[in-house]
């Protein structure tokens, strides 16, 4: 279904971008090929089997959201919206009153949390000179699977000129879950993409570190062609693996890392700028380098809690937006 084009008074203004600018629909939205992964990290993948109940592509076991945005006169609207439960969104917000042509979407589940046999899928797409702001309503809690695994991949597109924000909270591997989360990034040479992504060692307040079985992560950004900018693997096997150690967690409960790919802006005087920031944050331990290409700069970020980490990667994203686009970071109250 698509989102309706809001009315407006005044002088008419420029024609809007067509719903076809939005990639067609797959021909098998509800098929396996559409919603299962390419290729599941066999530390994953030795997990599968069949659930007694609610197995893989059984209701409510399938989620899939499509957005599309597009310039439409003076903003940014919404102009392909698909949702199938457990993945919803509300209607974009504009509240950010030093960009209100910048919709705010909230990424929702029904299901309150990921469950085994779980297989979601979201595509994002941002066409040419347009600009949205994306998270999550709530931190992604993976719960304790006994049958299976989960999966959730995120495809996001960025057109020519778009500038695109794409920060979900963190997610929590609970005790005995077994994730894969892959996100892919294809961005136009002339967009700018922020992206964020955090991961807790468990339920830190309950005094859960890695309890979980497996979590994994591939997150890559690449150009229209195909040619990869950057690769970020994650894979944490409590049971098989030292997962706290040196180049790992290093002894920490939350890492995070945040890219800003981006032509607005020098990548060195980025990373300069991040450099300077970030030490306000003493308890987070940071590291800032340049992306291949100069195409932009990328941040890890390694905390003892979620808090000074969250507060380490507003600090990154509001002094990348500032340089960038000349305005703060906006508030995104969530409770």
């Amino acid at each position: 279904m698509s989102a309706p084009t809001a009315t407006r008074s005044g002088p008419p203004a420029p024609p809007a971008v067509p719903v076809t600018a939005y990639p067609p629909a797959p021909a098998d939205r509800l098929g396996p090929g559409h919603y299962e992964p390419e290729h599941v990290p066999a530390a994953v993948a030795r997990h599968a089997a069949r659930p007694h109940m609610l197995g893989v592509g059984r209701p409510g076991k399938v989620g899939l959201l499509e957005l599309g945005y597009a310039r439409v006169g003076a903003r940014t609207e919404l102009v392909h919206h698909f949702q199938k439960s457990p993945l919803q969104i509300m209607r974009p917000l504009y509240f950010d009153p030093h960009r209100p042509d910048l919709p705010l979407t909230f990424l929702m589940s029904t299901g309150g949390g990921v469950l085994q046999a779980d297989r979601l899928r979201t595509d994002l797409h941002v066409g040419a000179g347009a600009a949205a702001l994306l998270t999550t309503q709530a931190a992604t809690k993976v719960y304790r699977m006994e049958h299976d695994y989960a999966t959730a991949q995120t495809f996001l597109t960025a057109g020519p000129d778009s500038y695109v924000e794409y920060l979900p909270d963190p997610v929590i591997p609970f005790v005995g879950s077994r994730f894969y989360q892959r996100t892919t990034v294809t961005a136009d040479p002339s967009a700018t993409v922020l992206l964020s992504e955090t991961v807790l060692a468990g339920r830190l307040a309950r005094g859960e570190r890695h309890a979980y079985d497996v979590f994994a992560s591939d997150l890559e950004v690449l150009l229209p062609d195909g040619r990869p900018v950057a690769v970020d693997t994650v894979r944490l096997e409590p049971g098989a693996h030292r997962v706290d150690g040196p180049a790992v967690m290093a002894g920490h409960a939350v890492t995070a890392a945040f890219f800003a790919l981006t032509p607005l802006a020098p990548a060195g005087e980025l990373a300069g700028l991040l450099h300077a920031a970030l030490p306000a944050h003493p308890s987070v331990r940071a590291g800032v380098s340049v992306l291949p290409d100069a195409r932009g700069v990328w941040v890890r970020l390694l905390g003892p809690a979620a808090e000074p980490v969250a507060g380490a990667l507003r600090t990154a994203w509001d002094c990348v937006r500032r340089r960038l686009i000349g305005v703060p970071a906006p508030h995104l109250r969530k409770s």
